[in-house]
């Protein structure tokens, strides 16, 4: 269940979100100790989880671990989403709600990485010893954020306006201290493999928290998985018989954990976590002539997304564009109607079918 109240101003700064965090903690301690006599408790009265006091609340920020947990817990929990239908998770900042509604949480799942960054300070302005935290990232290997041929990167074409002393004087100090200048890949739940590792630690955290139920949350999850491998065969016969074993987005590239799982190479307008919108002359040129050349049929566009780019690279190259889910989100309508992951990865493999023949 999506439960989303005082919609709080969005700031589009990242540099703003601690601020943010920083203020709804206040806020949100003012309220407990208060005794939330306002139009927050009102609300907060309203929820479903007032409603089943006996079940387990889970909260997760977005929507792939939303989806693994209700697969997982059924009726036996009351599964909040942070994220709304249809928003932009690298936009969110969390509401004085929302920051309720993870203390109270019994479980707790979030992603990780640079997007989430608010959730440390956020955890650490409460006791968490009776909860349990699940970081996505930190239970499957992680790989660097990767800009490849023809992509375009913010922070890169910021680098390149330096002159050339600062550019050498920038080289020296990531190769003495690298380590800290990683960038890591945040969308983990595109690899079906990692989606299966994630679903099993949910049931575990479930077994751990409400023993009576064990079995209920292990057969649960043993459907699930086995949904999850059936997907995975599809893909893979899709990919074995392909022509071809590139694909091209007119958008950015979140998939990298998929295009890694299947050995596809990939070519797209920007990296994963961008937070460019508007493309070059070159890089388009660069796209067009690629498809061209490998006679792609195919350019994707994400969910979401207004597939401008796509558009424009398919009308001058003889393609055709299609939607790939890299399922963080869903629209309102497929939330109300139950849209599952495994829903948009099934969609998924007919796109993938058509741009790989």
């Amino acid at each position: 269940m999506f439960n989303k109240n005082n919609m709080s101003e969005k700031f589009s700064e990242k540099s703003k979100r601690f601020a943010a965090a920083a203020l709804a903690a206040v806020m949100m301690i003012a309220c407990v100790f208060s005794g939330c006599d306002n139009d927050v408790t009102q609300k907060e009265d309203n929820k479903a989880t007032s409603d089943a006091p006996n079940k387990i609340s889970i909260v997760t920020t977005i929507f792939p671990q939303y989806d693994f947990a209700r697969q997982v817990a059924g009726d036996n929990a009351e599964v909040t989403m942070l994220l709304g239908p249809g928003e932009e998770t690298h936009t969110y900042e969390p509401t004085p709600q929302d920051i309720i509604d993870i203390q109270k949480a019994d479980i707790f799942i979030y992603v990780g990485g640079e997007s989430e960054s608010w959730v440390d300070n956020i955890l650490d302005s409460f006791d968490t010893k009776n909860m349990e935290i699940i970081n996505m990232m930190d239970i499957v290997d992680v790989v660097e954020e990767e800009v490849v041929e023809g992509m375009e990167d913010h922070e890169e074409d910021e680098d390149n306006e330096d002159n050339e002393e600062d550019r050498e004087e920038n080289d020296k100090i990531e190769t003495f201290d690298s380590s800290e200048e990683k960038e890591y890949d945040e969308h983990v739940w595109t690899s079906i493999d990692n989606a299966q590792i994630i679903t099993q630690a949910i049931a575990d955290a479930l077994c751990e928290i409400d023993e009576p139920n064990r079995a209920v949350y292990t057969s649960n999850c043993e459907v699930y998985l086995a949904q999850l491998s059936n997907l995975k065969k599809e893909f893979n016969r899709i990919v074995k018989g392909a022509e071809r074993d590139t694909i091209v987005f007119g958008d950015r590239f979140p998939l990298r954990y998929f295009a890694d799982e299947f050995g596809l190479e990939y070519y797209a307008a920007f990296p994963g976590c961008s937070e460019q919108s508007e493309p070059s002359a070159g890089m388009v040129a660069f796209l067009i002539e690629k498809v061209r050349e490998e006679e792609i049929p195919v350019v994707f566009y994400l969910e979401l997304s207004n597939g401008k780019i796509a558009k424009t690279i398919a009308e001058s190259s003889n393609a055709e564009t299609l939607q790939f889910n890299s399922c963080h989100n869903v629209t309102m309508d497929q939330f109300l109607d139950g849209v599952t992951y495994v829903d948009l990865m099934t969609e998924n493999i007919e796109a993938l079918r058509m741009a790989l023949m």
